[in-house]
């Protein structure tokens, strides 16, 4: 037996030496780093190499060879069957096509998301406007941050639409980390109820707009409105359509449960999963911008008609980006 093995491993052992400095080398430095021969030469080896485990294993040689060979195979394979290209890479190409794509896909989706929103705006600022008392009905305190029909219009100038800035650490590490968690939260969930239909997310989306409406009365019944649409606009454009975009993506889901068409409902809602799922993923990267414009620019910057400037700014950003990005 030893000297059977002794004469299988002489005899294959130099392909499979080759074998090994080739996946090491792409292993390390990619496949860019290989010749021309050398690309041609990678599947034949590792052929090779499946081909002298199965004899291996066969003809039960000693387990140190085996275990040696069955690592060799595994790292080969995914040299030669594995995907292209790295995660940075990956990520670069659902941003450049994936992400614009999806959302142009889902154009009823949105509009759908939207005017949910903008319904539970209008109802919120409509119930607040001539009555207050419905602030703290519909706002919980943990959104409310103390502010409410008891609030002047100098308070809410002061230590909140004019409130100073708190510095780097503070505003760009503690607070946007939280508003990005705390968004991010939200946007999930609104994603995940269209499982039950697509009920629960446009309830969702459309309590969302209601807390927003009565900010507004309660800021217009203090002459603060233009000055709140400022503070918000800087993040809130792309606050309030990443959470669109989570709600248009729960609402596909909901679409494919409810009217499969001639697929399954399974088979329907794994083809429209993929897509689903890039509005998903792409308004959590929003999220995160959104975080850091709220956590450590809002404050920063203390001018209404530049609040407004950037708002109307990164709305147009991200319109261009979406109609125009990835187009062949």
């Amino acid at each position: 037996m030893t000297l059977r093995s002794a004469e299988f491993r002489r005899s294959r052992e130099t392909a499979w030496r080759m074998l090994d400095g080739l996946v090491s080398r792409v292993e390390k430095k990619g496949l860019s780093r290989l010749s021309a021969e050398e690309l041609q030469e990678l599947p034949l080896l590792y052929r090779t190499a499946a081909s002298s485990l199965s004899v291996a294993r066969s003809i039960a040689l000693d387990r140190n060879l085996i275990l040696y060979l069955e690592g060799l195979v595994l790292r080969a394979f995914f040299v030669v069957y594995g995907p292209r290209i790295g995660i940075l890479e990956a990520l670069g190409g659902f941003l450049k096509r994936g992400f614009p794509a999806a959302v142009r896909a889902a154009g009823w989706h949105i509009l759908l998301a939207t005017l949910a929103i903008a319904a539970g705006i209008a109802i919120g600022y409509l119930m607040v406007l001539p009555n207050e008392a419905w602030f703290g009905m519909l706002v919980p305190e943990s959104m409310a941050g103390g502010r409410g029909a008891a609030s002047t219009a100098d308070q809410l100038r002061r230590t909140e639409i004019f409130a100073p800035w708190p510095g780097f650490v503070d505003s760009f590490v503690v607070f946007a980390n939280f508003l990005f968690r705390h968004n991010a939260t939200i946007g999930i969930m609104t994603f995940g109820l269209g499982v039950l239909g697509g009920v629960p997310t446009l309830l969702l989306l459309g309590y969302q707009g209601l807390v927003l409406g009565a900010f507004l009365a309660l800021h217009y019944n203090r002459g603060l409105l233009v000055d709140f649409i400022g503070w918000i606009s800087i993040h809130g454009v792309t606050e309030i359509g990443a959470l669109i975009l989570c709600g248009a993506g729960g609402l596909v889901i909901a679409e494919k449960i409810l009217f499969p068409g001639r697929y399954s409902r399974l088979d329907s809602l794994a083809m429209a999963g993929k897509a689903a799922a890039g509005l998903a993923g792409g308004a959590v990267l929003m999220l995160f911008v959104a975080g850091i414009i709220e956590g450590g620019l809002r404050q920063l910057i203390a001018s209404t008609p530049w609040r407004l400037a950037i708002g109307a700014a990164t709305g147009a950003l991200w319109t261009a980006y979406f109609l125009l990005s990835g187009r062949r």
